[in-house]
């Protein structure tokens, strides 16, 4: 008997560390990036939340040093809050990946990480990881 059953709560944080907690897939639209030359696609992050209880939920994505999430090629990471998940409910994340003078041809991996916060965002209670590739021509 656990300390939380004494008084009627039960604990949830070893079940939530245990199992794979989202189901993620991705899409670009349009699927390819213009090399050398600036351009855009979007990247479609779809979370399913896979587990029995509500989870409060983000998502970061990080991208290589020839493509950027912003048009001046500054930024190599991004995070979407998405909220709370309830038990089987998915959201969309969208992500702009840009592409510039300096992105050669070729296929870029991007890394996306998935989040399982309590309390705030600021705590992290599990993480799955994703990564997807987006070719440039």
């Amino acid at each position: 008997m656990g300390i939380f059953d004494l008084f009627g709560k039960k604990d949830v944080a070893t079940d939530l560390r245990r199992q794979l907690p989202y189901n993620i897939t991705t899409e670009f639209v349009p699927y390819k990036l213009r090399a050398n030359s600036r351009g855009s696609a979007t990247l479609v992050v779809n979370l399913k939340n896979m587990t029995q209880e509500p989870v409060t939920s983000s998502v970061v994505v990080e991208v290589p040093s020839r493509i950027s999430l912003d048009s001046t090629g500054i930024a190599k990471e991004k995070e979407v809050r998405l909220g709370v998940l309830a038990p089987n409910e998915s959201k969309e994340a969208k992500v702009d990946v840009f592409s510039s003078a300096g992105t050669d041809r070729g296929e870029y991996t991007i890394t996306i990480t998935a989040f399982i916060h309590y309390r705030d965002y600021a705590h992290v209670l599990n993480a799955m990881k994703k990564r997807t590739v987006v070719e440039a021509v």
